[in-house]
């Protein structure tokens, strides 16, 4: 068996075996078009994203997900969600019970709480494009007024709160994740489009802050005609996390 659907309380999950298992399993938590439904998911659908299941198979790795309650921009009950998903696979299946950690985009602000908050239990973590701070996220999407105000409701959905009222909580609330994290963690920045760009402006300054902290966080930068390198990136950085069990 190659991989299987399961559901959690209301959201479905997909498991992905290795032919032959290393034993060390890889939690994914996608970005805004990620989604797990009754028969596949977008990692399944996309061509990239499969393709990168497959050699992460090959390389022995039990891969796993969720759908997240959708576009959930790191909320408290996607984070919630995240760590059940991890209790219910250690508890029925075969692998170490400290995980790797694989993140796009929106993703990330679930994975950093979790390499906060389940530090212990994370061998590494690799964040691809990933937003750091929703913070910063929403202040970038006010040039583009459509998919600010579609933001905007699907931030209100996700917290819970009034549209009016987002701003106001996210500056309040605003943590830096990125601070006092003792998991290594790499970025993997693909340079395609403006925005991305925008984002590397914004990570070689948090580079200088990384650096000034001593954090285990690196920065890795790639076109897009070299994407297909990412999947030896992430197997040659996990497997320095591995020679402990």
């Amino acid at each position: 068996m190659e991989s299987r659907n399961f559901q959690l309380d209301t959201e479905w999950c997909m498991i992905h075996y290795p032919d032959k298992p290393s034993g060390f399993g890889i939690l994914i938590i996608g970005d805004d078009r990620h989604y797990v439904d009754r028969n596949c998911s977008f990692w399944t659908q996309n061509e990239g994203k499969y393709s990168l299941i497959k050699k992460l198979r090959q390389d022995g790795y039990t891969i796993f997900y969720s759908n997240l309650y959708g576009r959930h921009w790191g909320s408290d009950r996607a984070v919630e969600k995240a760590k059940y998903l991890y209790e219910h696979i250690t508890r029925t299946e075969i692998i170490n019970e400290k995980i790797h950690i694989i993140a796009e985009g929106m993703g990330a602000l679930v994975a950093l709480r979790l390499l906060h908050e389940m530090s212990d239990l994370i061998r590494s973590a690799v964040l691809i494009n990933p937003i750091l701070s929703l913070k910063h996220h929403l202040d970038q999407e006010k040039e583009h007024k459509f998919f600010y105000k579609k933001l905007l409701r699907e931030l209100a959905a996700s917290y819970e709160i009034e549209t009016d009222n987002i701003a106001d909580q996210l500056s309040k609330h605003e943590k830096n994740l990125t601070s006092g994290l003792k998991v290594p963690v790499r970025i993997i920045q693909v340079l395609s489009g403006g925005r991305a760009y925008k984002q590397s402006d914004y990570l070689k300054k948090r580079s200088i802050q990384w650096e000034n902290e001593n954090s285990p966080i690196s920065v890795f930068y790639i076109l897009p005609d070299k994407k297909q390198r990412i999947s030896s990136q992430m197997t040659s950085f996990f497997r320095k996390y591995e020679k402990v069990l």
